[in-house]
């Protein structure tokens, strides 16, 4: 297949995505690594340097990314032996990954759950672009990943994986009707009274039941770095503090907060599907949920180790404190159709993280009974 045939319409998967790899359609300025094409996303990698810049940007239809970097950087930071990113500084790092899109195919960008589960926060740029993550048909050039941690300095390096893109053709994303359909015959939530109508609209548990009664986590301040790239090496009770159920199983978020919380739903993300949850929706509250939205396919799925999986949220207040109480909705899944089955799903086959999680942290921190 060459970029100049017709590709499928859907969401990538790994296979289609190896074959943009082959074509050059993603060009890598070094080898894959392994486990970089995911079910049906591609990790993306920093490169060599990060600039620290004065201020987010979008470069608009006149500039390049380099260009504004140039006139709004304060200094240039190495990252191959490693480097600190500062809470709350803004960073553009160059991404060992750059494109050469067919015309018909175009692409988004997410956090990778454990950036979002750190309160990273990230996002996508390349040259021209009018938005943040979304990268139009047939783009060809460099990708940027903008960078700012919010509640935790981290150690990165030339390789550091902290976001990761979708690759698609035509509308993927499902009708009322459709998503109505899928659930009946799929079940894409395990819960009889929780609204299936335009995507899966889930809920807050402030139970805590099967959990000592352990809700969440709130972020301490004033924290020790955290290298994004160690697994199982951080004691929880270093940076969180945990919260549990109270009486009236209600929350308050403050302003300025981060927590990670969990739906009371478990879900179920088909084969032939993927989903992405709506960041923020004023319908619901003045709150951000889920700064990673990707759920691939498999997610929750029975013969992938799932029966199910609850969706662990990130959750930070806006400009206000706001009451959260058990069972309100706090967000929605929408679902979208594959291109391809991927050979492989999302869970244990893949070593995946968060397959038949319920209540969990990002993969850094050691285990945590309550």
């Amino acid at each position: 297949m060459t970029s100049q045939q017709n590709w499928p319409n859907g969401i990538f998967s790994a296979s289609l995505i190896n074959q943009l790899i082959e074509i050059n359609a993603i060009k890598l300025a070094e080898k894959a690594d392994v486990a970089q094409v995911q079910p049906a996303s591609l990790d993306l990698r920093l490169g060599k340097v990060a600039y620290r810049v004065r201020a987010s940007f979008l470069p608009g239809p006149k500039h390049s990314v380099a260009e504004r970097i140039e006139s709004l950087k304060l200094h240039e930071i190495d990252l191959r032996e490693g480097a600190v990113l500062e809470r709350n500084c803004v960073y553009l790092v160059p991404l060992l990954e750059s494109l050469k899109l067919p015309k018909n195919v175009s692409a988004s960008a997410n956090p990778k759950s454990s950036t979002g589960r750190l309160d990273i926060f990230t996002r996508v740029i390349g040259n021209n672009v009018r938005g943040f993550d979304n990268i139009p048909n047939g783009y060809e050039g460099p990708l940027y990943l903008e960078i700012s941690p919010q509640t935790f300095p981290i150690l990165v390096r030339t390789g550091s994986r902290l976001s990761q893109m979708r690759f698609r053709v035509g509308e993927t994303g499902l009708s009322i009707d459709e998503h109505v359909k899928l659930h009946k015959e799929q079940t894409l939530v395990y819960n009889p009274n929780m609204e299936v109508s335009n995507g899966v609209a889930l809920s807050i548990d402030l139970k805590g039941e099967g959990r000592n009664g352990l809700i969440g986590f709130r972020s301490k301040r004033h924290t020790a770095v955290i290298d994004v790239d160690k697994k199982d090496v951080l004691e929880v009770l270093d940076f969180w503090d945990p919260l549990y159920a109270n009486n009236k199983n209600e929350l308050i978020l403050d302003p300025d907060e981060f927590y990670i919380l969990v739906s009371r739903e478990s879900l179920h993300v088909p084969p032939d599907y993927a989903a992405e949850m709506m960041p923020f929706d004023p319908l619901v509250g003045e709150f951000r949920v889920h700064y990673a939205g990707f759920f691939d396919p498999g997610f929750g799925h029975t013969k992938a180790g799932g029966e199910g999986s609850r969706a662990v949220l990130e959750v930070r207040s806006r400009e206000v404190p706001f009451l959260l109480g058990h069972g309100q909705t706090i967000g929605r899944l929408l679902y979208e159709r594959m291109a391809k089955r991927p050979e492989q799903l999302y869970g244990s086959d893949l070593g995946s993280n968060y397959q038949a999680q319920k209540l969990k942290l990002s993969k850094h921190f050691k285990s945590f009974e309550g």
